[in-house]
């Protein structure tokens, strides 16, 4: 066949119509396996979701401050008898605690400052912690859920177990 310019453009537009359909199909795979990626991330998403353990979840049930008050001296047996009032920081997240009388037992008076302590919400489940403001005990920041673990009061492993009883020691 002797090359014509009709033969040539007919050759181009052969090359170009390849090389947009390749494109065309690297593109649509590429959406394709994106589509697929996001539909995997998203039903991960959800398993994670409904993976949760459901007393993680009971933290965001604490309401009341007295409900966060009460929480402390179930966490901890020291904390028994203390009379806590709390006040809201940051609701559902954060408390400002006070006791009524400074805490005994484990810890020797005075020796308070930076004590951590579970909390455990009225189904028995560690639902947070608390850190102690001041040396003598009486003042305590208390955090709820993930706050407790971001703080550094409990691990991640301990928010949610079932507590058997006000810890010691």
């Amino acid at each position: 066949m002797i090359p014509t310019p009709a033969s040539d453009r007919l050759a181009r537009l052969g090359d170009a119509l390849q090389a947009a359909t390749a494109a065309d199909l690297a593109t649509t795979r590429r959406a394709t396996a994106r589509r697929r990626r996001t539909r995997r991330t998203g039903l991960a998403l959800i398993a994670a979701a409904i993976a949760v353990p459901g007393a993680a979840v009971a933290a965001t049930e604490l309401l009341s401050t007295d409900d966060v008050a009460g929480s402390m001296p179930a966490g901890t047996l020291m904390l028994q008898g203390t009379e806590p009032s709390c006040a809201i920081v940051r609701d559902q997240v954060e408390y400002r605690c006070t006791l009524a009388r400074a805490p005994h037992g484990e810890i020797a008076a005075g020796q308070f400052k930076g004590t951590v302590e579970p909390t455990v919400d009225r189904h028995g489940t560690v639902n947070g912690g608390c850190r102690s403001l001041s040396a003598d005990g009486r003042d305590w920041s208390c955090y709820l859920g993930q706050a407790a673990v971001t703080q550094k009061i409990i691990g991640a492993g301990l928010l949610g177990q079932r507590s058997s009883g006000p810890g010691v020691g």
